[in-house]
């Protein structure tokens, strides 16, 4: 047998990276993070066309 049993899953990875950026982020807050901010950390293109959430105050 040649080698480790060790798989590489790339998503896996990219999810618990993203997964602990954000744990790092809220940990650093003062207040819960806006929904802005989450997508900010977890890198996710702006909308267009912006809809409201619940929880975002205009």
């Amino acid at each position: 047998m040649r080698g480790g049993t060790a798989v590489q899953d790339h998503v896996a990875l990219a999810e618990i990276e993203l997964c602990g950026e954000l744990i790092i982020a809220a940990s650093a807050a003062a207040e819960r993070l806006s929904f802005d901010r989450i997508d900010e950390v977890l890198r996710v293109p702006r909308r267009r066309e912006a809809t409201p959430r619940p929880d975002d105050h205009a």
